[in-house]
């Protein structure tokens, strides 16, 4: 191996080096943001399971107090609102 050839792999060494840290700080936010997600996520299920048990019936009015319910529980916890799918109408 000549000469040019060590100085090109070392090049390509150091470059690669500085491209990866470089993203190391893209890596570890994005990482950040996607645990605070699950943590929404997992605080709006947990609503939605105890508005469930609160009213576990399937009628109209067990089902108009489950959703006030979740709405509640999701904006105590400063949560995204859930998109639900508008009622049947007959």
């Amino acid at each position: 191996m000549g000469h040019a050839d060590k100085t090109a792999m070392i090049g390509r060494i150091g470059l690669a080096t500085f491209a990866l840290a470089a993203l190391l700080p893209v890596v570890a936010n994005a990482d950040t943001q996607g645990l605070l997600m699950e943590k929404k996520w997992v605080s709006s299920d947990r609503c939605s399971q105890k508005a469930f048990q609160a009213y576990p019936d399937y009628t109209a009015d067990s089902l108009a107090k489950r959703d006030l319910e979740l709405k509640k529980c999701l904006a105590a916890g400063n949560l995204p609102p859930r998109d639900l799918p508008p009622p049947n109408r007959p």
